[in-house]
């Protein structure tokens, strides 16, 4: 662990808080870089599930007794955690719980988009967007008759502003913009994005999957209509993501989902919706995994967001310089020394990605390999897939250089 690294984390306690981290393929202790897609889960998050399990399990808001009471309190209160944790003043009014950031795209442009799009409307996009945006507005645009646009991507990997303030018009509905790419890392200005659209009288929707688990997002500042994250990138549990909304916008909507919990009153003829944000949650909701998103909240406030956000951009920095002195190494989005998430993609000359991760498997080191659901933005960059290395917490400069190393021994195997 380099001076600079440790000055701002103390990388070696925060891996003792991830046993999966001493594990061993090979003889070789795993180097985890495959955290854009999910993140680690600390054992204080690990024991708030067991511990759930063990004494509070109960149905929510349905039942009289102690367990039940004990339960619909703690999964309350996680509401107003996760609020907290991200900026939003209405606390649980403008937080619903869903399974991931893909649900929470689909229960906006479902509940609002199929009701409020119609064909003189437009939705803009951005070239770089992963499919549970792209793909969503794209099948609403056709159900409604409404039309998708795309801000184009200039050559070093951000946004032309230039391009998204000709195509943001009065015609304009609803603007969804990634905050930070899953494949080029590029930090979006979402904050630029959000007066633009609201000076046309636009909603804006913010996939905050790559943003909030890395850096301090406030809703509020950065004036977001919606934003949308998910629990397992962030050291949370899986099956839980969050749909954070303005309270007055949310009213407007009509549910996504029927059935238990999301009612007032039910007749033969009608039914009437319950207040936010238990509208928007149906059924039996994510209990367990939303009381331990809260505890993930606390465990990465008490590292410090700020500081999680300059471990991370450090360790791709340096990634980024390692990959760039390599004359057969190509890396996608904006160059080192320029602001950028804690990601790098990049492909080595005439290894496709999926060998690459195969032989980078075989000395323990996971990558992620392919489109990384964005196959658009691979398609405009002329390439079928690429390698990605993605950064968290417990992530080291040694780890990048047995990355490097690793890339290494491809290098030779493919000579």
């Amino acid at each position: 662990m380099g001076h600079a690294e440790s000055e701002l984390l103390d990388v070696e306690r925060i891996r003792e808080d991830f046993p999966i981290l001493q594990r061993e393929f090979g003889g070789e202790q795993v180097v985890y870089l495959d955290n854009a897609a999910t993140t680690q889960t600390p054992e204080p998050v690990v024991e708030t599930i067991a511990d759930y399990y063990r004494t509070t399990n109960a149905n929510v808001h349905r039942g009289l007794h102690q367990l039940s009471q004990e339960a619909s309190v703690a999964y309350e209160d996680a509401h107003d955690r996760v609020a907290e944790f991200i900026g939003a003043s209405g606390e649980r009014e403008e937080i619903i719980f869903t399974k991931n950031t893909t649900e929470s795209e689909n229960l906006v442009a479902y509940a609002w988009g199929l009701n409020e799009l119609g064909p003189e409307d437009e939705v803009v996009l951005t070239e770089m967007e992963h499919h549970a945006s792209l793909v969503t507005w794209q099948q609403i645009a056709k159900k409604t008759g409404a039309t998708c646009r795309y801000i184009s991507v200039d050559e070093d990997g951000t946004l032309d502003m230039d391009h998204a303030r000709e195509i943001i018009t009065d015609d304009t509905a609803m603007v969804s913009v990634v905050h930070v790419s899953n494949t080029l890392g590029t930090v979006n200005p979402v904050s630029e994005l959000a007066d633009i659209a609201h000076d046309h009288d636009s909603y804006i929707f913010v996939d905050g999957a790559q943003s909030v688990p890395n850096r301090p997002v406030d809703v509020e500042a950065i004036d977001a209509d919606f934003l949308a994250f998910s629990g397992h990138k962030m050291a949370g549990p899986t099956g839980i993501g969050v749909l954070y909304g303005k309270k007055h916008i949310l009213e407007e909507m009509e549910p996504y989902l029927y059935g238990g919990e999301m009612i007032k009153k039910v007749t033969f003829e009608d039914a009437t919706w319950n207040d936010l944000p238990w509208k928007f949650e149906a059924g039996t909701p994510v209990i367990c995994q939303g009381i331990a998103l809260a505890e993930a909240c606390d465990y990465l406030d008490d590292i410090g967001m700020e500081r999680i956000q300059r471990h991370e951009e450090q360790l791709a920095q340096y990634a980024l310089e390692q990959l760039q002195e390599e004359g057969d190494v190509e890396t996608y989005g904006p160059s080192a020394g320029t602001e950028r998430g804690g990601l790098v993609s990049f492909n080595l000359d005439s290894v496709h990605a999926h060998d690459l991760s195969s032989i980078l498997n075989d000395s323990a080191v996971a990558i992620r390999a392919g489109d990384h659901c964005t196959q658009p933005l691979h398609d405009k960059m002329g390439v079928p897939a690429s390698a990605r290395a993605s950064f968290y917490i417990y992530n080291t400069r040694e780890e990048v250089d047995k990355l490097v190393s690793a890339i290494d021994d491809a290098r030779q195997l493919f000579a």
